[in-house]
């Protein structure tokens, strides 16, 4: 069997990393090479090692796009390299999207102009479907995008923008909707991390027993991101280039019931605090997705119950906090 060529933009990434674990053990006969930034954080890739092929590149700047695109020429491209954090995009609208739509931008004019035809994965979000009204759950791709935040924004553009190129030039572009996933290696500012990391320092007695939240009446659908990086493989390997196509559990619960089930996996006696710097201008109130379009084009279906991500979670920093202590 021939070798085939797999890029993970963002490679030391949350996803990215996980995207790397899944192909080395699935698919060995894959050659995958990742991108990262000289400043990048390695501590999601150390375990590696040297089995992926590091390729230093800012995707912001062309040049060094398609200077990176011409080395690895792959067959496979998982587009996840973004600035993902939500909150952060308030405090830098710009910075958000300069940096998701020009990444972008570069890497399919950098693949136009060398001739090259992989098939490319965009990461998209369900943050594009923003105000959401309770009748249209559970959301299907035709509903309409009601972005509320500036990532929001900018994923929306990256998503038309990958439908554009398909349209336009024939980049076989395959756009997925992730809604919300999670697992070990999360950052500590996404909700479900964020809760397990206090939970963990009070156990440690390393914080006060308060455990500090937003807004906890949202709703959420939550994939585990093992079974999210799975998917992306799906969609490169099995669905249509040009079709969006939703990824989610079908299942959505409050954040207070996340925290009600991380809590119940401690012996920790907290109270819980609301801190105002963790409130948004606007706020998504639910987002559930439909995917049964995905689920019948590649045959994906969620494998890990919620409960052992979070256990998986809570347990990923436990230990983080006893290797700072050794």
């Amino acid at each position: 069997m021939s070798e085939r060529r797999a890029l993970i933009t963002g490679f030391t990434g949350f996803a990215g990393s996980h995207l790397a674990d899944y192909l080395l053990a699935e698919h060995p006969e894959v050659k995958v090479f990742g991108t990262y930034r000289w400043r990048s954080r390695r501590e999601n890739i150390d375990h590696l090692g040297n089995s992926i092929e590091l390729i230093e590149a800012d995707l912001r700047d062309y040049t060094a796009t398609r200077r990176m695109l011409e080395v690895t020429r792959p067959e496979m491209i998982f587009h996840l390299a973004a600035q993902s954090f939500v909150p952060s995009s308030w405090t830098a609208p710009d910075e958000t999207l300069t940096t998701n739509i020009r990444s972008q931008t570069n890497l399919f004019e950098a693949v136009r102009e060398l001739g090259l035809d992989p098939t490319i994965q965009i990461a998209c979000s369900s943050e594009e479907y923003g105000l959401v009204k309770p009748e249209e759950t559970p959301i299907k791709e035709t509903n309409p995008l009601r972005p509320l935040s500036p990532y929001a924004v900018s994923k929306v553009s990256q998503d038309f923008l990958g439908y554009q190129y398909h349209q336009s030039y024939g980049l076989k572009v395959i756009r997925t909707r992730g809604f919300n996933h999670t697992g070990p290696r999360r950052g500590d500012v996404f909700v479900t991390s964020n809760f397990a990391k206090q939970i963990a320092e009070i156990e440690a007695g390393i914080n006060e027993p308060v455990i500090r939240v937003g807004n906890l009446d949202a709703v959420r659908d939550f994939t585990d991101v093992r079974d999210m990086v799975r998917a992306y493989w799906l969609a490169v390997n099995k669905a249509k280039p040009g079709e969006v196509y939703n990824i989610a559990s079908g299942v959505g619960i409050t954040i207070r019931e996340l925290l009600d089930r991380l809590l119940a996996l401690s012996t920790a006696e907290v109270t819980i605090e609301t801190d105002p710097e963790r409130l948004r201008p606007s706020d998504v109130e639910i987002l559930v997705g439909d995917s049964s379009k995905f689920r019948a084009a590649t045959g994906w279906e969620p494998r890990i119950p919620f409960d052992q991500t979070l256990t998986d979670i809570l347990a990923y920093w436990r230990e983080q906090l006893a290797d700072r202590k050794s």
